[in-house]
């Protein structure tokens, strides 16, 4: 006796019953808390509104419990101008001894944009440089630590290897200055989680609370002041690092301590002047912490883990992707064992398996059209 075949209308029919062949993977919780995945404002209720900024994103967070009293589009990804140069530092002080001596190069001396005029002929501490990418946001200084880390590429994949120890996963850093260049991001939750570990660190510390320093010159040694205008006129500024480039905008990551407590604010994308404004931020910050419920938290590190192959890739522009969980396998666990079957079927004809995946694949580049927007 003959099988006999089953319709295709008949079995579209007892799929449509059982449910989707391919379940949807299930939803990756939003890192630091769900509220943050607003790009609209996040703030506790039963307190004053946080006063308003010109800035396309921005975080407040306690550095001391972690704690984020307010954001705004916190995972919302931009360029981060010089503020990236909080992560060069907090990368390589760990590596680089401070009295090393360094010579730098001419494509370090030729940097282009702000720059705290090295010399070729001229030799300086790692110190001095550490300084100089702090104080007055010297892009020279920048590529000549890289120099002094192994170079350009060396550098970039430790500063990506960091962003991931950190969970600072909206970053990647494609230059150790923060020059514009396609492919690299930050946002304001992970600005505010590079400053509190840059803040735990005595060296990181020290050089971001400098108000001016003497810098080495071919001939004795000339002045450099810092850029953050905060460190002196607002009370209890510790730092940390502000920056512009005409595509990224304004950008700022700052924390002030007053009776034991640090406030951490982040900016992004500020289109003006916004030192008044991070004030008034901060100042709120000082006002409401303790006082509210939090709308999400700042993460803490993951252990520390060897540069992969992985990592590194992140520091040249043609490197594919870091790759996702892998999907089938959770959306094998999402599934019932009537689906299974039914699923099963359809790939044996052929025709069904295809559909889903033309389906999902249409899921994924929307999702990823989505992010490149933010």
């Amino acid at each position: 006796m003959g099988m006999k075949l089953v319709p295709v209308a008949a079995l579209l029919a007892a799929v449509a019953l059982a449910g989707p062949a391919f379940a949807e993977p299930p939803a990756v919780p939003v890192l630091g808390g769900d509220q943050l995945a607003s790009k609209g404002l996040v703030a506790p209720a039963g307190v004053k509104a946080p006063p308003k900024t010109k800035a396309t994103s921005f975080v407040i967070a306690d550095a001391g419990t972690g704690q984020v009293l307010a954001a705004k589009n916190a995972h919302g990804r931009f360029l981060p101008a010089s503020t990236l140069k909080a992560l060069t530092a907090l990368s390589l002080i760990p590596k680089l001894d401070k009295n090393l001596k360094v010579r730098p190069s001419r494509t370090a001396v030729n940097q282009e944009g702000s720059a705290v005029g090295l010399s070729v002929k001229t030799t300086y501490k790692v110190d001095d440089l550490f300084k100089a990418l702090m104080l007055t946001s010297g892009n020279d200084a920048a590529m000549a630590l890289a120099e002094a880390n192994g170079g350009l590429a060396t550098t970039l994949a430790d500063m990506n290897a960091e962003a991931k120890r950190l969970q600072a996963n909206d970053t990647v850093a494609k230059t150790p200055s923060g020059l514009d260049k396609p492919g690299q991001s930050s946002s304001a939750y992970d600005l505010a989680l590079i400053a509190r570990a840059g803040l735990a660190n005595p060296e990181f510390r020290r050089y971001v609370s400098l108000k001016s320093s003497r810098f080495p010159a071919p001939k004795g040694y000339y002045e450099i002041g810092n850029h953050n205008k905060l460190l002196w006129r607002y009370k209890g500024m510790v730092g940390v690092k502000n920056g512009w480039t005409s595509k990224a905008l304004g950008s700022f990551v700052g924390a002030a301590t007053r009776d034991g407590h640090t406030i951490i604010v982040a900016i992004m994308r500020h289109e003006g002047y916004f030192w008044e404004e991070v004030e008034d931020l901060l100042n709120w910050g000082f006002a409401t912490r303790g006082k509210a419920t939090p709308v999400g938290r700042l993460v803490d590190p993951l252990p520390a883990q060897p540069v992969t192959a992985e990592v590194a890739a992140t520091a040249t522009p043609s490197a594919a992707p870091p790759r996702s969980a892998p999907v089938l396998d959770a959306a094998a666990a999402a599934q019932t064992g009537t689906s299974r079957a039914v699923g099963s079927a359809v790939v044996g004809v052929g025709l069904l398996g295809g559909l889903g995946w033309l389906l999902y694949g249409i899921r994924r580049r929307r999702a990823r059209r989505q992010a490149l927007d933010q």
